[in-house]
């Protein structure tokens, strides 16, 4: 449960944006979207792979330049 402590004379607005600061940090509605599909492990392995392939390429091409 994520507590907020709202201090003295801050608005609501504040302290609601806190709250949604921390709430997003959880990573709560990120694990929630990634349980509704089941992925085999394979095709993750090969989208991290296919990342790290990615992010190698631009790594070379900003050292080449």
């Amino acid at each position: 449960m994520i507590i907020v402590p709202v201090k003295e004379g801050e608005s609501i607005d504040r302290a609601l944006k806190r709250y949604k600061r921390k709430y997003e940090k959880t990573g709560v509605v990120k694990e929630l979207r990634k349980r509704q599909q089941f992925d085999k492990p394979s095709v993750i392995h090969r989208a991290n792979m296919m990342k790290a392939i990615y992010v190698q390429k631009l790594r070379e091409a900003e050292a080449n330049q």
